[in-house]
């Protein structure tokens, strides 16, 4: 089943004026001057060739380049070159270099806009406003993401749809903006966690 586009996008003049982003601008700059946004969140992938759904919940940290997500004794640490995953029931870290094509998460690229090849369109009432990401390009990641911002300007929600069709649900709780802090992406695995280094090279 596709996420359907909301009927306020169809009102939406094909032919025109460039379409004006407000909220989203709003969005992207606050990443921009280092501000990091905090929430409770709860994640679900679905794949829709075999049904399969897998659902993540905790607490996640989204900044210009990098997330950390806990949940439960589990952190993960994602920078965009590295990511470190501490899994407290092996008491183990694995270090891995970044694949962007494999994260089915990644919420600061989508936050952001993803990349250049999207197309951007914003329509607001009085208590949300929806920021549909589409893209004709065959390469890129997804086919359309979807933001919905709360009347303040913060999230709410993503919903995404990849290149084969799997769709992407976040879902964000009690979020805010706070200034970024030595300790905000400090990931500090526990004295005698084993160390897994899958990285390249190591």
């Amino acid at each position: 089943m596709k996420i359907m586009i909301p009927a306020i996008f169809l009102l939406i003049p094909a032919i025109g004026l460039a379409q004006e982003t407000p909220e989203f601008d709003r969005l992207k700059n606050a990443f921009e001057n280092q501000m990091v946004f905090e929430a409770t969140f709860v994640h679900e992938y679905n794949d829709t060739f075999t049904g399969e759904q897998q659902v993540t919940e905790g607490i996640i940290w989204v900044g210009k380049d990098r997330y950390k997500i806990r949940s439960g004794n589990n952190t993960m640490l994602v920078d965009g070159e590295i990511s470190r995953v501490y899994d407290a029931a092996k008491n183990r870290v694995i270090v891995s270099d970044y694949v962007e094509e494999d994260d089915d998460f990644a919420p600061s690229r989508m936050l952001q806009g993803v990349d250049d090849s999207y197309a951007v369109d914003e329509s607001s009432d009085s208590a949300e406003t929806l920021i549909l990401l589409t893209s004709d390009d065959p390469f890129s990641i997804f086919l359309q993401v979807l933001i919905v911002l709360d009347e303040d300007g913060l999230p709410l929600r993503i919903e995404a749809i990849d290149q084969v069709e799997n769709e992407l649900t976040t879902f964000f709780q009690s979020g805010r903006f706070a200034e970024e802090t030595s300790e905000t992406f400090r990931f500090q695995p526990p004295d005698g966690a084993e160390q897994i280094d899958l990285r390249h090279g190591s």
